[in-house]
């Protein structure tokens, strides 16, 4: 069995209803594709890129899989489009149902035409940061040596409102 950290977010409602109501659903329905052994709290985001849009809830899980990273990452993006999410479709950094991102599969550094691991914004985004400090502060970053507290505590603070802004619910 494999570790694999999963970043989930959304802004919009989905068939499952309310942001908080898809990632708790989402975070259930991990479960057809592996065991979720860790769970984040929820974070309220900012949006970073297209600001125009409404803010997101952000949650990361630890999964235990049997399945090869794009296996997983397949399975990932079949479970974001029965959320109603489409990303042939849809523009990058829009408003979505819902956002899942294979950001760690163990200690992989993968580089292939759809799948990059580690996730090359993994140690920029406090909205994955945060959530993956929470559940696995000593978790190192298989490329920079850096532990996710340590890649966490290290982001700059820009305020309320900035890119880097995020609050526990």
């Amino acid at each position: 069995m494999a570790r694999a950290y999963v970043a989930l977010g959304s802004n919009l409602p989905s068939p499952a209803g309310s942001p908080a109501e898809t990632l708790r659903r989402a975070q259930t329905d991990l479960a057809s594709l592996g065991v979720v052994t860790r769970a984040s709290s929820l974070y309220f985001t900012q949006p970073v890129g297209n600001t125009d849009q409404p803010p997101f809830l952000n949650a990361v899980v630890a999964l235990e899989t049997e399945l090869e990273p794009q296996e997983l990452l397949t399975g990932l993006l079949e479970m974001e489009r029965r959320f109603g999410r489409n990303r042939a479709t849809m523009p990058p950094k829009s408003a979505r149902t819902l956002d899942l991102d294979l950001v760690l599969y163990d200690s992989r550094v993968i580089q292939t035409s759809d799948l990059s691991l580690p996730h090359p914004e993994l140690a920029a985004r406090r909205f994955v940061l945060a959530p993956l400090a929470e559940i696995a502060p000593t978790l190192v970053h298989p490329v920079l040596g850096k532990s996710m507290a340590d890649l966490l505590a290290e982001l700059p603070q820009d305020g309320p409102n900035g890119r880097n802004a995020v609050k526990r619910i």
